[in-house]
């Protein structure tokens, strides 16, 4: 069912419902960015997507499933955790609280992709636009070549970025700041924590469960920034970080369900801003349709180029 009410029933929704382009006064800003609410939802999510998971694997090792049923599921369980984990941990990750931040690392646990807190803070936003950044789709990129290179890059940017870190603060491979080695130890530990309770099949799950997960991920990632390029300068630099260099959408119920991650292009303009500030850029490049529209589109790749390649600003 998740399947059908992400790629089916939002996107007829947003097709039907019209597009609210609000703008926030300075007082309206403080009083959203002061409301514990917004926090809340991001909060309520841990135990969600914890219980869900719990819920789903003890679904899928009790019960005498069709294959059918448990492709659903595992389908369905992928989606929650890339929307609700994911998607969730992305805005935590951007706050300054260690709780905050740690939280955003937990919802990346069982999609085994704790690697994206390292790589998206200190990489993506860093290099977005540029050929050093794998988030970064290439103009005529299919999706599926995307994943590949983009879930590898990520790996070998968050160990690059690691390592670095490590050699600013003098600091060996082996030390216990090397977070990396550390989300290795956490999300090999969550494999074994299944293998326990379930054996292989239950590993097996889990990690159809997370490939779903990133992939939505991936195929968001790809939507985000299709196409799009920072110039460089005469003195070699690149062009700053602007609001043209993400694809922005004000589709209602994307907005909700994802947490404005669909206003992408403000989100970029100030890293800093929390979901519930973010506005819509009408100086950004648009995306015709919605999140889940526009994934289900790149998914064909000649006909996304044929409805984004003339959407490219030169």
């Amino acid at each position: 069912m998740a399947f059908i009410v992400a790629f089916v029933m939002i996107p007829v929704l947003e097709l039907l419902l019209p597009e609210v382009n609000e703008q926030y006064s300075v007082e309206q800003q403080e009083k959203r960015r002061k409301n514990f609410f917004f926090d809340f939802l991001l909060y309520l999510n841990l135990p969600i997507i914890y219980g869900g998971l719990f819920w789903g694997f003890t679904i899928l090792m009790t019960k005498n499933l069709s294959t059918f049923e448990t492709v659903g599921l595992i389908l369905s369980l992928g989606i929650f955790l890339g929307s609700n984990g994911i998607n969730v941990a992305h805005e935590l990750g951007h706050r300054k609280t260690k709780i905050e931040q740690l939280m955003g690392k937990t919802l990346l646990l069982p999609a085994l992709y704790m690697h994206f807190f390292i790589e998206h803070n200190y990489g993506h936003h860093l290099h977005v636009g540029t050929p050093k950044d794998p988030v970064t789709a290439k103009q005529n990129q299919g999706v599926y070549a995307f994943w590949l290179t983009s879930v590898w890059g990520q790996i070998i940017s968050a160990w690059r970025i690691q390592i670095r870190l490590l050699k600013s603060q003098q600091r060996s491979f082996l030390s216990i700041y090397n977070d990396m080695l550390w989300y290795a130890v956490f999300q090999l530990g969550y494999l074994v924590l299944l293998f326990v309770w379930g054996g292989w099949l239950l590993v097996v799950y889990g990690l159809g469960v997370a490939i779903v997960s990133f992939l939505l991920l991936e195929s968001t990632n790809y939507i985000e920034h299709y196409g799009l390029v920072r110039h460089k300068k005469e003195s070699g630099r690149y062009e700053r970080v602007s609001t043209m260099h993400s694809w922005n959408s004000n589709h209602l119920v994307g907005r909700i369900v994802l947490y404005e991650l669909t206003r992408h292009s403000d989100h970029h303009y100030k890293a800093s801003k929390k979901y519930q500030l973010l506005e819509n850029r009408e100086e950004s490049p648009q995306l015709p349709f919605g999140y889940p529209t526009s994934i289900l589109i790149a998914l064909v790749p000649p006909l996304w180029f044929s409805i984004m390649n003339k959407r490219i600003p030169q």
